[in-house]
């Protein structure tokens, strides 16, 4: 599809939902070998409570939609990475403001959003092994393709592979951030459980506009 509307809303959330009910096991080992192995059981709450919240709202329109899913979060996940999430859903919802629909442009506009309200709430920066380092690419990725004026299902494709990249490059960094930071030698050569969490979003969203059912973490 070249562009997401209103009313494919509730069959994109509901994707996400599926992908944390089915990713919620290896993000709970994941963040287990370094931080408090709640991250996967987080990710399941607050999806479950963002589909509830979207599915209920049938007036607003997308990007009012999409600050509700934040709100949603915010509440059914109290923890950092649910606040964390939370505050990307808000941030990038209000960004796109009274858009009709979610093209290449909106979906730029979305993550650029995401990613400064992450950085802005987190107090990290890219190389600090976060979600950061998956969201900052794929930022960049989508504001390139909007300037080339790429279509949105090529431009998802290539934030997806430009999140994979930035996912990679975190087993190479060492966590300064959170309870991982306590543990630095044993986050080195691991992949940040934040930053998989983003790909996993990415993804998701990748898949849907594809109608490609393929999620990989």
């Amino acid at each position: 599809m070249d562009q997401i509307g209103k009313n494919e809303l509730p069959g994109l959330f509901r994707r996400l939902s599926q992908t944390f009910a089915e990713q919620r096991t290896f993000l709970i080992e994941l963040d287990g070998k370094v931080g408090d192995s709640d991250l996967g059981i987080t990710m399941n709450k607050g999806f479950n409570a963002a589909l509830d919240a979207v599915a209920a709202n049938t007036t607003d329109k997308i990007g009012k939609t999409l600050q509700l899913a934040g709100m949603a979060i915010a509440k059914a996940a109290p923890s950092t990475m649910g606040t964390l999430t939370a505050t990307g859903f808000m941030r990038g919802g209000k960004a796109i403001g009274e858009a009709s629909a979610i093209g290449t442009a909106e979906m730029a506009a979305f993550w650029t959003a995401y990613r400064d309200g992450v950085e802005e709430r987190g107090k990290a920066k890219v190389g600090n092994k976060t979600l950061l380092d998956v969201l900052h690419p794929i930022a960049l990725s989508l504001q390139e393709s909007t300037a080339a004026g790429v279509a949105l299902p090529e431009a998802m494709e290539a934030a997806a592979q430009a999140a994979a990249a930035g996912l990679e490059a975190t087993k190479t960094m060492v966590a300064q951030h959170g309870k991982a930071a306590c543990f630095p030698e044993k986050s080195l050569g691991l992949q940040d459980a934040g930053a998989t969490v983003g790909v996993l979003i990415i993804n998701t969203l990748r898949a849907f506009v594809a109608e490609d059912n393929e999620v990989t973490p």
